[in-house]
């Protein structure tokens, strides 16, 4: 049943008043990223920071050359494919932009992206998760060289496909993989998502997050960090809350409706029932696809996947309906970590994974502090319509 205070901490991890804030995540030196983030992106593409410094005719002989690198591989078919949709603005940093678009209008937005097209965005918080998916694409093309179940980007903007030669040569600048975009002028990208059969989409928008969620596609809301620390070159490492994340909100829904009692009472008695799925189970079980293909290759404590369950859960009340419901499934989850309403961020901060997913804004933002890239993932009673915190600034109708 857990101590009192462990109680205490899995009550303020099931209770919805753990959404109210006092960080803002995109509040940072005039919109600008700090010495430390500058410094980690720095480790995975070239230093873009100092060109602002430059004199413009100095700008002018650093313009990028807008060349297409030779020798890509070649794209797998989308049904194939784990496909990853992520917006512009998350995996680069279009915050200047942004600015210009809210400020002076649309027009003014396109006459500056074509008058800056030949200089590349800076890296976004979705940037080095994109450099391992595709680091380890590179590692399965080594094991299996004639298959295609391989992760696949798709860029999906609601930009003009005037900002596209942008953002084209931003990515061949950074040594991208992104041949699919999807730039829809203005409306939404999510009718698009099925097509490109999205496997999991990121945005900066939460009401975009929102409709894919609706649309039963794995999502999530990203945010402009002022800190992201440095990660793992040769593993990817994604980690996941549980309860509305992996798994439905069902317990959730105990707890608001009878307390946590009732809530330890509830899953002692269903422990051998496993719980719905949630939003990102088929993210989790896409990642167990190749992490197998891995294993066949005798490469298990080698994998360059690696998945984490960091849960608020406490392991003897409440965490052996979660293991065996994972087991269920099928899914296997390299390491699990039941806290019993301990603050996460310690853990993700051993962890470093690229990408962490978690129902409760309390924790995104607790693992942004520390410098974790976070996502916001806007499902279950808690949050079926989520206060606006960090993305008070957003607006829908901004290119993404």
């Amino acid at each position: 049943m857990g101590t009192p205070g462990q109680r205490e901490g899995e009550r303020r991890e099931l209770s919805g008043d753990t959404l109210g804030f006092s960080v803002d995540l995109r509040k940072s030196r005039g919109g600008e990223m700090s010495q430390n983030n500058r410094d980690t992106l720095t480790a995975r593409g070239p230093d873009l920071t100092s060109i602002s410094n430059r004199a413009p005719w100095e700008d002018a002989r650093m313009k990028l050359k807008p060349s297409t690198p030779t020798r890509k591989p070649k794209p797998p078919k989308p049904e194939n494919a784990i496909t990853i949709g992520v917006s512009a603005r998350v995996l680069f940093n279009m915050e200047k932009e942004q600015q210009i678009y809210k400020q002076q209008g649309l027009e003014d937005y396109i006459k500056y992206q074509v008058e800056h097209e030949t200089q590349p965005f800076s890296p976004g918080p979705a940037f080095s998760f994109v450099k391992a998916l595709e680091a380890v694409n590179t590692q399965l093309r080594e094991l299996y060289p004639d298959s295609e179940e391989l992760f696949d980007v798709v860029l999906m903007t609601n930009n003009h496909a005037y900002v596209g030669l942008r953002l084209i040569n931003t990515i061949n600048h950074h040594q991208l993989f992104i041949e699919r975009f999807c730039m829809t002028g203005g409306n939404s990208p999510i009718g698009y998502l099925k097509a490109y059969h999205t496997n999991l989409y990121l945005s900066s928008d939460p009401d975009k997050v929102r409709e894919a969620l609706e649309e039963g596609i794995a999502a999530a809301t990203m945010f402009t960090q002022e800190k992201i620390t440095e990660v793992s070159d040769t593993q990817l490492r994604v980690a996941f809350d549980g309860d509305a994340v992996l798994f439905s909100d069902e317990s959730e829904r105990i707890y608001k409706a009878h307390g946590l009692e009732k809530f330890f009472e509830h899953e002692k008695a269903h422990e051998n029932k496993p719980l719905d799925h949630g939003p990102l189970k088929c993210f989790l079980e896409a990642l167990g696809k190749l992490q197998k293909k891995f294993y066949g290759k005798g490469q298990r404590m080698d994998c360059p996947i690696r998945t984490y369950l960091v849960t608020a859960r406490s392991a003897a009340s409440s965490g052996t309906r979660a293991l065996k419901t994972l087991r269920s499934w099928g899914l296997e989850i390299d390491e699990a970590l039941f806290l019993a309403g301990a603050p996460k961020g310690p853990m993700l901060e051993k962890i470093r994974p690229h990408i962490f997913f978690d129902d409760q804004m309390f924790h995104v933002e607790g693992a942004a502090e520390i410098g974790t890239v976070a996502c916001h993932v806007p499902y279950g009673i808690s949050q079926a319509m989520p206060k606006k915190g960090i993305n008070d600034k957003e607006t829908s109708s901004a290119p993404k």
